[in-house]
């Protein structure tokens, strides 16, 4: 393999357009589609609800879908003991080890034995797709490139199922050459023992065209706020993501105080699902913030995501642990400052300037409440250099975070594992 070849990919991921969960199948439909935009050939192995197409082109992106059947009631019997006491859990597990299964099987059998097919190197994303990976890998010795989008410790702050852990480690060890998606994931992997010669560093990206704030007219903001009911003279303070512990959001709803405070013309809009839901209304009521705090439990489409962005003063991601964090990309490419969770391992320390001439927003411990509020109040009490720290968001964007720049750095990666 000679630099500047095209390559052939085959790539493992569980969540794949129109298939959405979060940010690991925004990934994978632009960095997909990014790499076919140079050459390469993609062809995507993902999980099929069982309402889609199992074979499809788009956007020159080969996808394959088997579809599953229920093997729930048999799992319980030959799995491990930590999967059984999944419960409810234990039929999302069967899904993903069936989807893995059907996909290697696919891949070997169909693509290569039958249709001759030739692939080059298996870009395998995250345990959920690690076992078709090494399924392959072991069936025919083609290159694999584990990426690494979090990890079971992290995820779950320490704690998390030992077999998923362990496939996560079989995974590293099988791999030619290990991706990640900063340098604090980076030292992570380091200190749970995963090879560091191994492991390369790609940032993940976004669409400056598709997230730019001059897109957005004016009439569109405030029909975003109305529909909050966030005045002209109001602050309004943008949390968009997964309501789970892990991304801090009970701590954001617990700063409120503290910022209304100081500002008690501000609102707070928390945009998204998870398990949290509850969670958060109930300490919304107990805060008696009901006026102040927002809740939208939904998932709505990326445009209707863009426009929240350009319609908000500040985006505030608090996560107590975050690999990455492309929502903090998405927020910079519409000009918004934004504060961050900085503490343990997180990506936003990378892509968040906190101070000097590129400041782009600030950092804060997301465990503390009050350093969230600080955070905030920062921006609030003085609104133009807000505006100031949006534009170079924007900039370092344009500069650093582009899906183009992640797939040259994806392919070089990859042209390395294979030379």
């Amino acid at each position: 393999m000679y630099q500047g070849e095209a390559v052939d990919i085959a790539f493992f991921v569980w969540e794949y357009p129109p298939r959405l969960v979060g940010g690991l199948g925004t990934y994978a439909q632009y960095i997909t589609r990014e790499l076919v935009k140079m050459g390469h050939t993609i062809t995507v192995l993902t999980l099929n609800p069982g309402n889609l197409k199992t074979r499809e082109l788009i956007a020159g992106v080969e996808i394959h879908r088997p579809l599953l059947v229920d093997v729930s009631r048999i799992l319980p019997d030959v799995v491990a003991e930590d999967i059984r006491r999944w419960g409810p859990g234990l039929n999302f597990f069967a899904k993903i080890f069936l989807y893995n299964v059907l996909s290697a099987s696919k891949l070997v059998n169909d693509l290569i034995r039958r249709e001759s097919r030739k692939f080059d190197i298996l870009s395998v994303h995250d345990w959920l797709s690690i076992i078709g990976g090494i399924i392959v890998k072991s069936e025919l010795g083609i290159p694999m490139a584990f990426h690494i989008h979090s990890t079971e410790q992290g995820r779950t702050l320490g704690d998390g199922s030992k077999t998923i852990i362990e496939l996560e480690r079989k995974g590293g060890e099988d791999a030619n050459i290990i991706v990640t998606v900063s340098n604090a994931m980076k030292e992570e992997l380091t200190i749970l023992g995963y090879p560091t010669e191994k492991i390369r560093v790609v940032w993940n990206g976004v669409d400056p065209e598709k997230y730019n704030p001059h897109r957005i007219p004016e009439e569109t903001c405030e029909k975003i706020r109305d529909y909050y009911g966030i005045g002209y003279d109001e602050f309004m303070v943008l949390y968009i993501g997964r309501l789970a512990p892990v991304k801090g959001v009970d701590k954001l709803i617990m700063a409120m105080p503290h910022v209304l405070k100081k500002h008690p013309n501000t609102k707070l809009v928390i945009l998204g699902k998870g398990e949290l839901e509850q969670h958060v209304k109930d300490l919304v009521n107990s805060l008696k913030l009901e006026d102040k705090v927002k809740l939208r439990f939904e998932f709505v489409s990326e445009e209707e995501r863009i426009e929240h962005y350009a319609a908000c003063d500040v985006a505030v991601f608090p996560s107590l642990y975050e690999p990455f964090g492309i929502v903090a990309l998405e927020a910079m490419s519409m000009e918004k400052p934004l504060v961050v969770g900085a503490k343990g391992v997180s990506g936003f320390r990378e892509i968040v300037i906190p101070s000097g001439p590129r400041q782009c927003g600030i950092h804060v411990n997301p465990y503390d409440a009050a350093d969230i509020a600080w955070g905030i109040n920062c921006i609030l009490d003085d609104p133009q250099r807000g505006e100031w720290m949006g534009r170079n968001g924007r900039k370092r964007v344009l500069e650093e975070f582009t899906w183009t720049r992640a797939a040259e750095r994806t392919i070089r990666v990859y042209e390395e594992a294979l030379s």
